[in-house]
C-alpha cells in the first residue's frame, strides 16, 4: 500500500507527512513537540500565553528529546505579543513559524530573517493564496471540526479542495484525524501532510493533568461546541462547570493583563487554558475538535504515531 506523500516545507522533510496541533495554553510544550520530532514528524511549541524565558526553556526540553527531529511554534496572531514570541522562537533557532487564529503579514519578515519557513493556518482560498503571494512555504486548512479556534464554519474537508486549487504550495489538511483511516482519507484527497492536535492532546507527553484528559475520554459524540472567544472567533470546546458560568456571563474577569491585541472580555481566555491544563475545570475552558468521542484512551506519542503510519509506504 503506497499511500505516504512526500511533505517538504521549505528546507524541512519530516520523516513522516504530519505535523502535531499547537495548541495552548501549555498544553504542547516541549515534551509533547520534542516526542512528536523524535518520531518523525513536526513537533509544535504553542507560543501563546509563554514568557520569553519560558519559551527559551522549551525550546531547549524539546530538543533535547527531538534526536535531531523537526521542532517547530505555533502561536495566536490575536496575542498582543505575537511578533515578540515569534522573534524569539527564531532567534532560539526554531525550525518552522505556525501562525493561527488571525493573519499576520509581519511574520514573514521574521522567516525571511532568519531563513525560516512560515506556515499560516487558514480557512479560506483567498487567505491560502495571499499567504503563497507573500512568501509561505506551505498552508494549513483547518475548518469548523478543527479544535480551538476557528476561522470557518465549514469543516477542513469541504474547504480544502478550493484551497488546494489555489495555491502550488504544500497543503496540509486539519481536523478528524484520530486513527489511520482518517489520514489515508486526507491523503487520497490530495493533502500533502496532515496537523493533528486532539489526538495528541490525548497522549501521556501532553502538559494537562488528569481531569482534562476525563473530559476527553468522557466525551459523546455531540458534545463539542461553539464557544466565542474573547479574541472575536469561534472555538470548539467540551462543556465544563467554566462554559456554563460563561453562558451565564458569570465568568469576566476581575484584572486583565492585555494579553490579546482585541478582547471582548467576556472571559480571559489565557487564564481559562490555564485553568484547564492545570485541571480546574470549574475555571477552565477545555478546547477539543468534534472527534475528540472517538478517542478512549490516552497513549504516548510513540503508539500514536505507530497506529497512524503502520504498514504505510510512500508514494515515489
Amino acid at each position: 500500500m503506497k499511500i505516504l506523500p512526500r511533505l517538504k516545507i521549505g528546507k524541512l522533510q519530516p520523516r513522516f507527512p504530519l505535523i502535531q496541533g499547537g495548541m495552548a495554553i501549555r498544553v504542547s510544550t516541549g515534551e509533547l513537540a520534542g516526542a512528536v520530532a523524535r518520531e518523525g514528524g513536526i513537533g509544535l511549541i504553542a507560543g501563546s500565553g509563554m514568557g520569553h524565558d519560558e519559551l527559551r526553556d522549551e525550546i531547549k526540553k524539546a530538543r533535547s528529546i527531538a534526536n535531531g527531529g523537526i521542532v517547530g511554534i505555533n502561536t495566536m496572531v490575536a496575542a498582543s505579543d505575537f511578533l515578540g514570541i515569534m522573534r524569539v522562537a527564531a532567534e532560539s533557532g526554531i525550525d518552522a513559524l505556525i501562525a493561527g487564529a488571525g493573519f499576520s503579514k509581519d511574520i514573514f519578515s521574521i522567516g525571511k530573517d532568519f531563513n525560516i519557513p512560515v506556515v499560516p493556518i487558514v480557512s479560506t482560498d483567498k487567505a491560502a493564496s495571499l499567504s503563497e503571494r507573500l512568501g509561505a512555504h506551505a498552508v494549513i486548512v483547518e475548518g469548523s471540526d478543527a479544535g480551538g479556534h476557528l476561522g470557518s464554519d465549514r469543516p477542513g474537508k469541504v474547504i480544502f479542495p478550493e484551497v488546494r486549487a489555489a495555491v502550488n504550495i504544500p497543503v496540509i489538511l486539519a481536523g478528524g484525524m484520530i486513527e489511520q483511516a482518517d489520514i489515508i482519507e486526507a491523503y487520497k484527497m490530495g493533502a500533502d501532510g496532515v496537523q493533528v492536535g486532539t489526538r495528541f492532546a490525548a497522549s501521556f507527553e501532553a502538559n494537562v493533568e488528569k481531569p482534562f484528559h476525563d473530559t476527553y475520554l468522557k466525551a459523546k459524540k455531540g458534545d463539542v461546541f461553539r464557544i466565542m472567544s474573547p479574541v472575536g472567533l469561534w472555538g470548539n470546546a467540551l462543556p465544563t462547570e467554566f462554559t456554563d458560568k460563561v453562558a451565564r456571563d458569570e465568568a469576566k474577569p476581575t484584572a486583565c493583563i492585555r494579553c490579546l491585541k482585541k478582547c471582548s472580555r467576556r472571559f480571559c481566555i489565557v487564564q481559562s487554558l490555564i485553568e484547564a491544563h492545570n485541571g480546574h475545570l470549574d475555571k477552565g475552558l477545555v478546547f477539543a475538535g468534534e472527534a475528540v468521542y472517538r478517542i478512549n484512551e490516552i497513549l504516548s506519542v510513540k503508539d500514536i504515531m505507530h497506529n497512524f503510519f503502520n504498514g504505510l509506504e510512500y508514494i515515489d
